[in-house]
């Protein structure tokens, strides 16, 4: 009795500081009890957590912890304070999106921690577990002896519990426009990945052992396993770099010209660090968990945010028939040419006409590292911008704007507010932004601390001009159209301008690992619809080619989700094939609800999507390098209805390589109990409207 008193008392004493020893390991659950969570601090004070899935290891034990430069500290010790638990359970719905509401359910941990150095530093550490994954960020709050903090390092560990599959592109601190290598986690290698990649322009690579997230990987029993993050704000992007030894990634920071990752004072946050886990390859791209991490809307009334699709002035560069600069003869933004693409527009029931190389500063941009190279607000001299604007308002037509910053970032930051200002004298109320080239100031890197927070004064700022962006040679998202829903898209990955590329160009295969990967953090302007697939109409001596069918491309308008779609090729090419063209011209750009019926990632993604507010659903099938058959499910269709199904198929005889621009047209009455197969050709895909009749 007296032992048991004394260690009752020995705890009671330490409650102020620490809790009890045997109280230094916490667990919790998702809510429906698959996944679990174990987090501990041992007894030297190291912070651990460790996930599985139905009993089986996602992320052994892992460490967690900071290296600070100012203070010099070492944060990955710790005494533990208090524990708080939680459980959520809501609906919300989005501004747009793949879906009409969304649930958000979760348990909470919360740890709330002391560092065993002097000062001492508070830190919570927050847990959130989903059924379809885990969320964790660290917290730092108000405290009186640490306020200004600069991050030298993140020590977050993801300690694999085996020699996955993995998809992966290099880490590198300014572009994700790779291709994806398949390998073991073993058999990574980033320099040699980067080194053959000879069309990006501007490449950082970090080193042979890091990779960029989201990171997918497959293990031997089926879980599919990704590593991420969400809601990055005043934070660099993570990359991992992975000790093979000890098969464990570690977040590797962007760090700025000075080798420093992050600046921040209390009271702040860092982004959650995800790990998404599922034994079905659908439910992965089926999850919400990104989302689910960002914060609500912050804008007040988004009733002037609009999902569209649009065709540009912009493929003519890619090909040769047109470019960017005034100088040469081929001025492609000229004003005749333009009023092409706007008859072409409001002819065939689109939104809006993007138009690029219409600016002064293109001759002044090529090959130079400078400032001041763009206003953002002097035309061309051929490019009458006030009589396209009346022009494209008579025809029911906007023009969207282009910016592209040449890398200025300083420069374009001086000039927002003229330029947004200058895009809404002439009711333009779409910008795409550009960032191609080394960042001015010199030293940051495109996924640094600066200028993820340069992207987000940028979507805070066309806010507040009522303005839409889509954003190019940015970083890549991480579910803040949640937050800025006016932030309608992104590239931030290998988009359909590859195609051109002489080197690697696009595989069959990159378009169903795209939403394993990049499109887990939000909407790609990939630029689909090209119909034209030998890329020399133009200069004779171009050998570059789209390596899908035509029946693909109209499939990636499904499979691909993005509210803000462009149908990427010329008119005169949709004109040889107006049948096919339908779909492009029907398919949505906002959905009232998503079902992946069918996915494996490196071989085929099969998606359906109901349009908002209608009736009528919209399926886009795509395989790789493989023909292969799929099994086509209509439960998704309404009970007791029967719909007329268009299918927009591969020819019997098409193939990416041999026979691309073969197509058929056919249709049928189905039912949700209709027995029907898809086959898709090499490189090939599948589009079907199913009209409620």
């Amino acid at each position: 009795m007296k032992l048991l008193y004394f260690l009752v008392t020995l705890c009671w004493l330490s409650a102020l500081s620490a809790v009890c020893y045997s109280q230094t390991t916490r667990t919790t659950s998702s809510p429906d009890k698959r996944i679990r969570l174990t987090v501990s601090v041992n007894a030297t004070g190291e912070l651990a957590y460790a996930l599985t899935f139905q009993g089986q290891p996602v992320v052994q034990p892992s460490a967690l912890g900071f290296t600070l430069s100012k203070p010099a500290l070492a944060l990955n010790r710790f005494r533990l304070v208090s524990v708080d638990s939680s459980r959520t359970d809501e609906t919300w719905k989005p501004v747009w999106g793949e879906v009409a509401q969304i649930r958000n359910q979760y348990n909470e941990l919360a740890l709330r921690l002391a560092s065993q150095t002097s000062p001492a530093v508070q830190v919570v550490v927050r847990f959130r577990v989903f059924n379809d994954g885990l969320g964790f960020r660290y917290e730092f709050p108000q405290q009186p002896d640490f306020q200004h903090f600069v991050v030298a390092d993140e020590h977050t560990e993801f300690r694999m519990a085996a020699d996955h599959q993995t998809f992966w592109i290099p880490g590198d601190y300014d572009t994700n426009e790779y291709l994806y290598n398949t390998t073991k986690l073993s058999e990574i290698d980033a320099v040699a990945a980067a080194a053959k990649e000879k069309d990006i322009a501007l490449q950082a690579i970090i080193g042979p052992d890091a990779v960029q997230t989201p990171l997918l990987m497959k293990t031997a029993s089926g879980l599919y396993i990704s590593l991420f993050e969400a809601a990055v704000l005043n934070y660099p992007v993570m990359h991992v770099r992975l000790d093979k030894a000890r098969l464990a990634f570690r977040a590797q920071l962007v760090p700025d010209a000075v080798g420093n990752k992050a600046y921040l004072q209390t009271p702040t946050q860092t982004p959650w660090r995800t790990v998404i886990v599922s034994d079905k390859a659908t439910d992965l791209l089926a999850s919400k968990l990104i989302l689910n991490l960002n914060e609500p809307s912050r804008i007040a009334d988004p009733s002037w945010i609009k999902p569209q699709k649009f065709v540009g002035m912009w493929w003519e560069m890619h090909v040769g028939k047109a470019n960017w600069p005034l100088a040469g003869g081929k001025h492609g933004a000229n004003t005749a040419n333009v009023k092409k693409y706007i008859d072409f527009a409001a002819q065939y029931g689109f939104d809006g006409v993007l138009v690029e190389g219409w600016n002064v500063g293109w001759e002044d941009w090529f090959g130079n590292w400078k400032e001041d190279v763009f206003d953002f607000v002097t035309p061309y001299p051929d490019y009458d911008i006030d009589a396209l604007t009346a022009y494209a308002r008579q025809r029911g037509i906007r023009l969207i704007m282009h910016h592209e910053t040449s890398g200025s970032v300083t420069n374009y930051e001086r000039r927002m507010d003229a330029a947004f200002g200058y895009m809404r004298s002439k009711e333009i109320n779409t910008v795409k932004t550009g960032y191609v080239g080394r960042i001015i100031p010199r030293g940051e890197h495109h996924d640094g601390q600066w200028m993820n927070n340069h992207y987000q004064r940028v979507a805070e700022k066309a806010a507040q001009y009522k303005i839409m962006v889509d954003s190019h040679e940015s970083s890549r998202p991480t579910g803040l159209h949640r937050t800025y829903p006016n932030w309608l898209a992104s590239e931030a990955a290998r988009g359909s301008e590859f195609n051109n590329a002489p080197t690697l160009g696009i595989t069959p295969e990159h378009t169903t690992i795209l939403p394993f990967t990049r499109m887990l953090g939000g909407p790609m302007d990939f630029t689909p619809g090209l119909f034209h697939m030998r890329l020399n109409q133009f200069e004779s001596t171009r050998t570059t080619r789209v390596r899908t069918t035509l029946a693909k491309q109209l499939a990636l308008f499904v499979t691909l989700y993005s509210p803000l779609q462009m149908a990427a090729d010329l008119p005169e090419n949709y004109l040889k094939y107006l049948d096919a063209f339908q779909f492009v011209r029907d398919v949505p750009v906002d959905w009232d609800d998503t079902r992946i019926l069918a996915a494996e990632p490196g071989e085929y993604v099969m998606t359906a999507r109901k349009g908002k507010g209608s009736s009528d659903w919209f399926l886009g099938a795509i395989t790789d390098e493989n023909s292969r058959s799929l099994p086509l499910p209509l439960d998704f269709l309404e009970a007791g209805a029967t719909y007329e199904a268009t299918f927009y198929r591969d020819a019997d005889n098409a193939d990416w390589d041999t026979n691309p621009e073969a197509y058929t047209i056919d249709k049928q009455r189905v039912t949700r109990a209709s027995k029907l197969t898809l086959r898709l050709a090499k490189g090939g895909g599948c589009a079907i409207r199913f009209r409620k009749l």
